[in-house]
């Protein structure tokens, strides 16, 4: 039965047995229900007018259906981020799922809605044959063909004018258990660019709760990016359910693919109405599965799948050294989501404390623990600068060792935890190379000299740190520069010139690069011998003969190698117990 316009009897549940009202019979003019939660966990009907199609609008051969909502609630709250996926029925057959919006201002609840057909493609496993707007899957090819030939090419098309375009339906991020308004503030754009919308405090999770409620067509079900001591869930609608497996969203979360984020039931608290940023405030409960697909058309929950997370342990020390405080929390395992997820995790730990404050230095140590790999070591001191905190620069510190590792571009790492503790020292720490001065001008192969670096810390007065070191034995005779240094500047050094043009290196000599980096608290003293030094993956060789150089030169063609015309000879190093930045340039004359 087609309802007829203004009608109220609308049925109270989605139908339990799905059948499928194909593309090819929309047309203008129609009448149908959709599903979803405004408040609590049961899906309310609302009534849908078809206005047309929209041919090719998600990509070729991909069409979107326009639809215009009707009802008290969607007339008042409009389209709200959480409803994608929303399952639209048209006599008590499913059309697909309530997915696209106009712009952020549009007054009309009119809505785009995914046909059914693309997202069943996802269940059946054409989701990773369709590519987002340049081509299509097999099976959307069949139904397109199918179409053109069943008199549907005649159908309204509806486009939308003044500018504004359709946008996918955005789904609500919801930072909540630890996090705070400040953190979705300062990183919020990482997941705005992926289609989310954060929301800071409106929303929370309960994972030991039981929602006793089914999973049904129009029921909130959420995808889970952290969970424990801090939580995050992005939220949408299912559209369709069987015993295994069910629908969502209606367009992609991020499109990675093949993804592994936790599946959950949800509650709706509310539904808030914006014409800037309408959203549902959730709570997620129980775990019921594990999200496996996020494709153009629908993401895939399954309910026999468990989610593989990461486990990370944060201790903060405070100044006084008492009382730590830890926090344990999971991170999803996702190559383009989990690095932004680890990131404001690490950093809202540090400001989850009574003692963080503008002013602060942090100590971190730590591991990052790889499948088949030597841990990779976390250590430096670190404290705020003009840009940022120093609990940002903590994280950015924790934050560039992952992405190290799990961007790598050869080897897909396997991460399995994160161990972290971080001393909090109530002032700025950090300090400047001012000079540097050495105890002999002129020595000789196997003597010891004296550096005396004089360093400017921030706001205090000057302090002195000496490095004892030995001269080598095959140190060549001439003049030498002697670098007193930072622990970057000696990076620099050791690695090749231009290596951020080098062919990527696989993640055994990723890691091994990382845990080769120097810490930043203390000051170094390296030797720049006039000999040749070749730069490979695995490290820096000095000393290398001029027979040796021609016997590698095949390396140097492939890329694997570079030659430079001095070798760094690491001398010595002194803890300097601040953030040290900086270098000074001697000479010596070597008899």
């Amino acid at each position: 039965m087609v309802l007829a316009a203004g009608s109220a009897a609308l049925p109270a549940n989605a139908p339990t047995e799905t059948r499928v009202f194909p593309l090819s019979e929309v047309k203008r003019g129609l009448r149908g229900v959709a599903y979803t939660v405004f408040e609590g966990v049961t899906p309310e009907p609302m009534e849908v007018e078809i206005l047309g199609v929209l041919r090719d609008s998600l990509g070729p051969g991909q069409d979107m259906i326009l639809a215009r909502l009707h009802g008290t609630k969607p007339e008042y709250t409009g389209v709200v981020a959480g409803m994608s996926g929303s399952p639209v029925y048209i006599d008590g057959r499913l059309v697909g799922a309530i997915s696209y919006r106009i712009g952020q201002f549009s007054k009309d609840p009119i809505a785009g809605i995914t046909p059914i057909e693309l997202m069943l493609a996802v269940r059946d496993g054409a989701g990773g044959k369709v590519v987002a707007a340049t081509g299509k899957s097999e099976l959307t090819a069949a139904l397109q063909a199918r179409d053109d030939t069943s008199g549907s090419a005649g159908l309204s098309k509806v486009s939308v004018a003044g500018g504004m375009s359709m946008q996918p339906i955005e789904t609500p991020l919801v930072f909540g258990g630890g996090f705070g308004r400040e953190t979705v503030e300062l990183f919020g754009d990482r997941f705005r660019a992926l289609g989310l919308t954060p929301v800071a405090g409106l929303g929370g999770s309960d994972d030991a709760a039981v929602q006793p409620e089914p999973l049904v067509p129009g029921s909130a079900v959420s995808a889970v990016l952290v969970r424990g001591d801090l939580s995050m869930a992005g939220t949408c609608t299912v559209t369709y359910v069987d015993p295994k497996r069910l629908l969502a969203c209606g367009h992609p979360i991020t499109q990675y693919g093949p993804v592994a984020m936790p599946m959950t039931k949800a509650q709706v608290v509310a539904t808030l109405a914006s014409p800037l940023n309408a959203f549902k405030i959730i709570n997620t409960t129980q775990t019921v599965g594990s999200f496996t697909e996020d494709r153009a058309s629908a993401i895939l929950g399954r309910f026999d799948v468990k989610a593989r997370m990461i486990p990370v342990t944060v201790e903060v020390v405070p100044p006084d050294g008492k009382t730590a405080k830890s926090f344990h929390f999971e991170v999803l395992d996702n190559r383009q989501l989990t690095p932004s997820a680890m990131l404001v995790s690490v950093y809202q730990s540090l400001q989850g404390t009574n003692v963080s404050a503008a002013e602060m230095s942090y100590r971190v140590r730590g591991e990052l623990d790889v499948m088949g790999q030597t841990p990779v070591r976390i250590a430096g001191l670190v404290a705020q600068n003009d840009f940022n905190s120093g609990a940002i620069n903590a994280a950015l510190l924790v934050g560039d060792k992952f992405n190290r590792v799990y961007e790598n571009a050869l080897d897909q790492p396997t991460v399995t935890g994160l161990k972290l503790k971080v001393e909090s020292i109530t002032e700025r720490r950090t300090a400047v190379i001012e000079s540097a001065r050495m105890s002999k001008a002129e020595a000789r192969a196997g003597e010891t000299i004296e550096v005396e670096a004089t360093l400017r810390p921030y706001q205090t007065e000057a302090r002195v740190v000496r490095v004892r070191f030995v001269l080598p034995a095959n140190i060549q005779p001439g003049t030498m520069r002697v670098v007193v240094s930072d622990g970057a500047t000696v990076d620099r050094l050791l690695s090749a010139p231009g290596a951020g043009t080098q062919r990527a290196v696989g993640l055994t000599d990723t890691v091994a690069q990382l845990n080769r980096s120097h810490a930043n608290d203390a000051v170094y003293v390296t030797l720049l011998d006039k000999s040749a030094q070749a730069v490979l993956e695995s490290g820096a060789l000095g000393g290398i003969p001029l027979s040796m150089v021609n016997v590698m030169g095949p390396l140097k063609e492939a890329q694997k190698m570079q030659l430079t015309g001095e070798s760094v000879v690491q001398a010595g190093s002194a803890t300097a117990e601040y953030a040290v930045s900086g270098l000074q340039v001697l000479t010596m004359l070597i008899r």
